[in-house]
């Protein structure tokens, strides 16, 4: 066991087109987006940090050889929570993400611990999540910024002003909330 740094993301949408004008990104193209998105990912990132991505990693396209190098230029490993983007019609998993080395395989819903605090990761946001009602977190995406978070929830998204297209920690997602995030590193399996 080791203690490593944990940061959370959501929506970075790599390959996807459409989503510079439905959200409003000040990119030209999606070869600038996700450039732009490694950039900042890897000036945050350490290698030994874990990165819990929550949610519409990016689309395959046709150059599965690229999806797959971009996946290894990102610094750190890396947990996927599955967003809608990340599924088949048939709900399940994309077949190329399927194939990542990520660090655990990509789940729905994952529950784990930042500085002492229970954190819910899902997409979606939930209007009530485990231990809500007993100080624990709740991380999503999906909604671009356009769904304010209800209690300790909060959207992690890239179009999050305070995120600005890269990772954050726990301390820096949860900064004016009241509760101090001083406690101990928890201890993550390395």
């Amino acid at each position: 066991m080791s203690f490593v740094t944990q940061r959370y993301i959501a929506d970075m949408h790599f390959g996807h087109a459409s989503i510079i004008g439905n959200c409003d990104r000040p990119f030209a193209s999606t070869r600038e987006m996700d450039g732009e998105i490694v950039r900042r990912w890897n000036a945050v990132v350490g290698e030994n940090d874990l990165t819990y991505i929550l949610g519409d990693y990016g689309r395959p396209g046709k150059d599965v050889h690229a999806f797959r190098r971009q996946f290894h230029s990102l610094a750190g490993r890396k947990v996927l929570i599955l967003g809608n983007h990340d599924l088949g019609r048939d709900g399940r998993v994309d077949p190329e993400i399927a194939k990542l080395p990520w660090h655990q395989p990509p789940t729905h819903l994952l529950e784990v611990k930042d500085t002492g605090r229970r954190v819910i990761l899902s997409h979606y946001a939930m209007r009530v999540w485990p231990a809500s009602h007993h100080g624990s977190v709740h991380f999503y995406g999906h909604s671009h910024g356009r769904l304010p978070g209800i209690g300790l929830s909060r959207d992690v998204g890239v179009d999050m002003p305070d995120v600005a297209f890269a990772p954050r920690t726990f301390a820096e997602l949860t900064a004016g909330w009241g509760f101090s995030v001083t406690a101990a590193a928890d201890e993550v399996v390395a």
